[in-house]
């Protein structure tokens, strides 16, 4: 492969990963801000629950994989110097799932009661509460949809700027309504946050940027035309199938209601912590590699997109070695970022624990991002979200056995374990299909890294409770003293272990940090 590609990859996944690192750490402190003002009482559950029928709403019109099922197709014409038949397969699209999305909008609003109905919540003032902010927060996914579409044409033009921007706009935005309607709304505001910020982030400030790469909007529905239903065959199976994002938004929130208060609250601010580490590592690359790895695949080049596909995910392997360096450090980590007005030393306690079965299935969480476009890369949604459906029924069990036998650290096990069969359930049959023989490396060097990392992990617990041990972690200083220190320390074992065994990845990382360090001085 060229190395102009890997450039290209390379810039395109600096802006995703800029744009993934903010629009975490506004996530993160639109979770503090929730933590300060709420904590983990019923309200927050109530407010995590009321996004239960959006996301199935959202997962009904897969809206979260429009980029990932009309770039191919948009790209496909584009190559072909068919632009015009291009922006009229975008209008037909748009105009033909927008409508049933409205239909589908506004039967959920009528039977919001009914729907929440599914949920544990037993707690009458709670379950009213859900249903209000459900209703809110539902007419934003026809803001999702259609900025889906709006940033997938971007995407095809190698444009990510502007896409980039809508998480900003849109945590921005849930952080600004929670603050200023909080005293009015309670946990609301932050419902009609979320309403704006789709609106703006996902639709309008996207509807610029498309117009900007050419956008031309038309009228029309055709549901005859051979492109939408080349469209509809791609994405139906996504619509039906269990895909990995549709159980990790749900089923915590799912089975987690049917616990004691406050454990959706818990549970979701372990997944917000989990979700910066895999947001910055895992999406931002697999965002920013999915055009060129469409393009590879329309060429027919399968020995450059295995080339690509097993290269991205060595990069982003990191995460293994990173997650350790969490759970060592996931008291002062909660307690820095939530420990706060109603957010107590025992919210600490709990969400600090949680995130020790979390975090061990974070680099699952992040390979998945990679491995599944793959295939949508290859226009086959069919084959992956029938086996990764089967994987979510066969692991389904676990969440129902973790929450009986174990709670809340049960169904965050359960999260870690399913995602770590399906990832690597995908991969397997991803190489068995597309002869990908250097596939298997990519498993060993999984493996190899689980093993670099045990005893940085090691030391670095042990020189927590050695040396620390007398620096009190449930003070602000003391916090601040453990994460940093331990931070460095583990900076220096990656580096040191990764010369040890010899991780290219690792040891081109510290290359790089190092010259920059020297040409500063």
């Amino acid at each position: 492969m060229s190395a102009s590609v890997y450039k290209k990859v390379g810039f395109a996944s600096l802006i995703m990963m800029s744009s993934v690192f903010l629009s975490r750490l506004f996530g993160i402190l639109r979770e503090m801000v929730i933590a300060y003002l709420a904590g983990t009482g019923n309200s927050v559950d109530a407010y995590q629950v009321s996004f239960i029928v959006p996301e199935i709403l959202n997962h009904i019109l897969a809206s979260g994989f429009l980029s990932i099922t009309f770039i191919p197709i948009f790209t496909r014409y584009l190559k072909q110097h068919r632009e015009a038949e291009a922006w009229q397969i975008f209008s037909n699209i748009f105009n033909s799932f927008g409508l049933l999305l409205v239909l589908l909008i506004v039967i959920a609003m009528l039977l919001a009661e009914q729907l929440i109905n599914i949920t544990g919540l037993d707690d009458r003032e709670v379950y009213l509460e859900a249903v209000r902010m459900t209703r809110i927060i539902i007419p934003a996914q026809f803001f999702f949809f259609a900025g889906g579409l709006l940033m997938a044409v971007q995407f095809a033009r190698e444009k990510f700027l502007i896409p980039a921007l809508a998480p900003l706009i849109y945590n921005l935005s849930i952080i600004l309504g929670g603050v200023i309607l909080f005293p009015l709304a309670g946990m609301a505001g932050f419902s009609w946050g979320v309403l704006i910020g789709a609106f703006l982030g996902n639709f309008a400030v996207q509807w610029l940027g498309a117009k900007a790469v050419g956008l031309k909007w038309s009228p029309l529905v055709n549901l005859k035309h051979p492109e939408f239903r080349n469209y509809l065959y791609l994405t139906l199976p996504l619509m039906l199938g269990l895909t990995m994002t549709f159980s990790t938004e749900i089923f915590p929130k799912l089975f987690g209601s049917y616990l004691s208060p406050g454990s959706v609250a818990s549970l979701n601010y372990g997944l917000r912590v989990m979700f910066l580490l895999v947001g910055l590592l895992g999406q931002a690359v697999g965002v920013a590699s999915y055009p060129y790895l469409s393009g590879l695949a329309v060429q027919n080049k399968m020995a450059e997109l295995n080339e690509l596909l097993n290269r991205t995910l060595k990069q982003i392997s990191i995460v293994i070695p990173c997650s350790v360096l969490v759970v060592v450090l996931r008291k002062e980590i909660v307690f820095l970022l939530f420990e706060r007005g109603r957010f107590d030393s025992q919210s600490t306690l709990i969400t600090a624990n949680i995130l020790i079965f979390l975090m061990a299935g974070a680099f699952a969480f992040t390979a998945q991002t990679i491995v599944t476009r793959g295939f949508y890369a290859m226009q086959n949604t069919l084959f992956p979200t029938v086996y990764v459906s089967l994987a979510v029924i066969v692991t389904l069990p676990l969440y129902y056995l973790g929450m009986l036998y174990f709670g809340i650290y049960g169904i965050a096990a359960a999260l870690s374990v399913s995602t770590i069969f399906q990832v690597a359930l995908l991969f397997a049959l991803w190489n068995r299909k597309n002869a990908n023989r250097a596939g298997r490396s990519v498993f060993l060097f999984y493996l190899k890294m689980m093993l670099f990392s045990l005893p940085i992990g090691l030391v670095l617990y042990g020189f927590k409770v050695s040396v620390l041990n007398d620096i009190q972690s449930s003070t602000l200083t003391g916090s601040i003293i453990h994460l940093s220190t331990v931070s460095i320390l583990f900076a220096a074992l990656l580096f040191l272990f990764g010369y040890i065994f010899k991780i290219r990845e690792v040891f081109i990382f510290s290359n790089r940090l190092l010259s920059k360090m020297g040409r500063k001085s």
